[in-house]
């Protein structure tokens, strides 16, 4: 079974023969996937300096990612047409050209814009939780318009034959959503379900990477088309609940937790821990991608906590 097999029957729970996985090459490891984007990406997250958009990022330590300390849009009329980014520019396409022979038998993963982390570096976070009953108007213009942008993509993905469709929106704080499950609701799980839609008329399965807790409205995301959930943070919401609740229902693409497992560097905790995660967030017919987390600097992961993190997913 190829990688892109191994990894599609793993999400349709249609069972394979091992886990796929998604590790670091430079220590060794492999993937069953192949990543490709749009360059420039209109969903550039910077370390520091000007993006598309006009928000300007600054570096807030040794991380990949900076934060948005300036935003574009402080009031609404400052949404022109002007600043969007031109999604049908050729120039953005290039790069993805024969994406499927480069990839070989990989599982061609691409990526899109989010839109809700999106709106929050155009707008400001707190401005952006105001404008959910302030300005609600306004906030849903720029959201189709980026659900647009998402629908554009995944019909030029398509022509190159991309297997999955991925945005990341960070939607929990540490013990709740970052916005009432209600309003989530009405704003934004319908136009999730127009992406998902699209994906799904072209033959990708939907990823969404989300963070925190974010149990609440998991079940909407897969009643939306949700197909994967990309969380490298599981232990404030709990494996057992993740289980209980979710396995068998949505696959789980995830690497040991960031926050409190990896940064131990405690190596039987970890391998325990993946253990545990082997267990409970897989069925024997698939539901589990075991990954690796890309900024291990920045989250304080050493190279020796990462390898046994690998290593005992391998050992299966």
């Amino acid at each position: 079974m190829t990688s892109k097999e191994t990894v599609k029957n793993t999400i349709k729970f249609k069972g394979a023969p091992r886990l796929p996985y998604d590790f670091p090459t430079h220590y060794g490891y492999e993937t069953d996937f192949y990543g490709i984007g749009m360059s420039p990406s209109p969903d550039s997250r910077r370390s520091s300096g000007v993006d598309e958009w006009g928000s300007v990022w600054n570096s807030v330590g040794n991380t990949n990612l900076g934060e948005v300390k300036e935003f574009p849009i402080k009031q609404w009329s400052d949404l022109t047409d002007e600043m969007i980014p031109d999604i049908d520019d050729e120039k953005r396409w290039e790069c993805i050209k024969n994406a499927r022979s480069h990839a070989g038998d990989k599982y061609i993963l691409a990526n899109g814009i989010s839109i809700y982390e999106r709106v929050h570096f155009l707008r400001g976070l707190e401005n952006t939780w105001a404008d959910i009953y302030e300005e609600p108007e306004n906030l849903c213009r720029l959201l189709d318009i980026l659900v647009e942008m998402n629908i554009k993509s995944i019909k030029r993905y398509a022509e190159e034959k991309a297997d999955g469709f991925i945005f990341c929106d960070d939607w929990g704080l540490q013990n709740s959503l970052m916005i009432s499950p209600e309003k989530w609701r009405e704003l934004w799980k319908p136009r999730y379900k127009k992406i998902y839609e699209t994906a799904h008329e072209y033959g990708m399965d939907t990823f969404l990477h989300s963070c925190g807790y974010i149990t609440e409205i998991l079940g909407d995301l897969i009643e939306a088309g949700l197909d994967v959930i990309h969380m490298d943070q599981q232990e404030n919401m709990g494996l057992k609940s993740l289980s209980e609740h979710f396995a068998g229902k949505i696959t789980f693409y995830s690497c040991a937790d960031i926050q409190t497992i990896l940064p131990t560097g405690n190596i039987e905790l970890i391998r325990s821990y993946c253990r545990d995660m082997k267990k409970l967030l897989r069925t024997d017919k698939g539901g589990f991608i075991p990954r690796w987390y890309s900024d291990p600097v920045g989250a304080g992961h050493s190279k020796e906590a990462v390898c046994a993190m690998c290593d005992e997913f391998l050992n299966s």
